[in-house]
């Protein structure tokens, strides 16, 4: 049996121990508290970028048609945000609206005529919807802007340079 100053000594230590155990757990919840409270987010600016970022991921996705509401917020907020035009016209495509696809991609052209990218998205429209003439000539005034995507089809059919 222990003597009775090693008993004390024993649960002194034992206590101490809980102690800064204790302690320890305590400043630790309370720095967690104050670094979340620091580092606690921004609200964030839900501008037409935004909504443009969100259609964009869930057009990644696969998600067409929430992708086309994004866009279109977007475009309430920037009435001449030509890509979240294109962007929308290019999920309405998806979508099997060509109509649509090509009204929306037919908006970002009026406001950015010099874009090869918007163009070579109207042919591939017109193309899976059947009217290859309109495709081609597209994808020829993409290829004229420098559009590397129409400049490569363009090889690859044997219409290219």
């Amino acid at each position: 049996m222990k003597s009775k100053p090693a008993i004390l000594i024993y649960f002194s230590c034992l206590f101490a121990t809980a102690l800064v155990f204790g302690l320890s757990s305590a400043v630790l919840a309370q720095e967690k508290t104050t670094t979340k409270s620091q580092t606690a987010r921004k609200p964030v600016k839900k501008d037409a970028n935004f909504w443009f970022n969100k259609g964009a991921l869930l057009s990644t996705y696969g998600n067409h048609k929430a992708a086309v509401q994004y866009f279109q917020k977007a475009i309430s907020m920037d009435p001449n945000f030509s890509k979240a035009y294109f962007s929308q016209g290019v999920s309405y495509g998806q979508l099997g609206q060509y109509p649509k696809a090509i009204a929306q991609i037919n908006m970002a052209l009026k406001i950015e005529p010099q874009n090869g990218m918007y163009y070579y998205g109207r042919g591939r429209v017109y193309l899976i919807w059947g009217d290859k003439a309109k495709a081609m000539a597209d994808f020829k005034k993409a290829a004229e802007l420098g559009d590397e995507d129409a400049l490569n089809y363009l090889e690859y059919i044997g219409e290219g340079k």
